[in-house]
């Protein structure tokens, strides 16, 4: 795309002045159903004349985990015993353990508003049909886009075709609104009964211009879920143009770096990841790094040793140990030591309640 020197001039105030307001928004969008059909629960076992019985939920807490090395190659082959996980310091014994191969659940969740003058609804978009390319044909995808208000274009669906048609109509964005907070916070809500691994990738610039809730907002509900958020940062290339070239007041640049950092936070508070590229050349790895992480998850599940219901946010911490409990030691081709991240959700918040509730 590219924009005249009318624009550039323009946008040079816009990233100057750029600020955060808050305001009220209309209601959002009504929920949709989740995607393919979930097992029926278990039937209880009816309670004969003269019984009674006190039920408590326990619930369980998955945990789905990616480990690379230094180089960001996966480290795959590992077992239910080279992991620990922590909650609060206190080890946890792993119920459920499996290398995931269920297919993708995601979300792509775009923004798609005049901000930018357009440039970012057109990265965005472009980015998403790129992406497409990286699902296989069992995945499922649903395509979400946020101006001033979050929109279900495509509900969930194996038909990657759909979604393309649908994002080559996406011509003219209506608002220079990006009301990412609440696009986010809406979204999870509609996850929330999705059941199985479940992701969001979000294609943005990061800026929040008018949401009715706010970042702490946002992150707290992070901590009450067990979805995967990853994000690409669609504004970089587009900072450093004005940025380089003194188009860009203090305050805009504070503001950009805010932006970037709010799709950080969302991606590190879930185990998932954030990239920022300067270029398009960068981007196919990028996607397939995404659909790869995916791929490539342990999903674990513990129950939790505090078993109390009080509503207090509680660490996880996932560590990699070899069979005597130490730290797991990982080489390279040529035997030598290497270094490896391990990626997973800071940790969960459990419901506020107790027996009967």
């Amino acid at each position: 795309m590219r924009l005249t020197l009318f624009r550039a001039l323009l946008l040079g105030v816009l990233l100057g002045t750029l600020v955060v307001p808050a305001g009220d928004l209309r209601a959002l969008a009504q929920a949709q159903q989740p995607p393919p059909p979930q097992p029926d629960k278990q039937q209880k076992k009816p309670e004969q004349a003269g019984e009674y019985a006190i039920s408590v939920e326990v619930p369980l807490v998955a945990v789905d985990v990616v480990a690379t090395d230094h180089s960001g190659n996966f480290i795959t082959g590992l077992k239910k015993e080279n992991f620990r996980i922590l909650e609060d310091g206190v080890a946890q014994t792993i119920t459920n353990f499996a290398p995931t191969e269920a297919p993708i659940t995601m979300v792509l969740l775009i923004e798609f508003s005049r901000l930018g003058y357009e440039y970012f609804a057109y990265k965005a978009r472009e980015g998403a049909y790129d992406f497409l390319n990286q699902l296989n044909k069992d995945d499922w995808v649903a395509l979400e886009t946020f101006d001033m208000r979050p929109r279900i274009e495509v509900d969930f669906t194996r038909d990657k075709h759909e979604v393309k048609q649908t994002l080559a109509r996406l011509a003219f964005p209506g608002f220079t609104e990006a009301n990412l907070f609440d696009a986010v916070i809406d979204t999870l809500d509609r996850l929330q009964d999705v059941k199985g691994k479940k992701s969001i990738f979000i294609l943005a610039s990061g800026y929040d211009t008018f949401s009715k809730h706010t970042l702490d907002q946002a992150l707290k509900r992070l901590q009450q879920t067990d979805v995967t958020i990853f994000a690409v940062g669609v504004g970089r290339s587009f900072f450093e143009y004005f940025d380089n070239r003194g188009g860009v007041s203090g305050p805009g640049r504070l503001g950009y770096y805010q932006a970037e950092n709010q799709l950080r936070q969302f991606c590190l508070k879930t185990g998932g990841r954030a990239w920022f590229p300067r270029f398009d050349g960068e981007l196919p790895s990028i996607f397939r790094e995404v659909a790869a992480s995916l791929r490539n998850q342990y999903s674990l599940g513990y129950i939790p040793t505090n078993k109390a219901r009080d509503g207090k946010f509680r660490k996880i911490k996932v560590e990699l140990v070899g069979p005597d409990g130490s730290p797991l030691v990982v080489h390279d081709q040529k035997g030598k030591n290497v270094k490896y991240v391990v990626y997973a959700r800071e940790g969960y918040t459990p419901p506020k309640g107790g027996v009967g509730d």
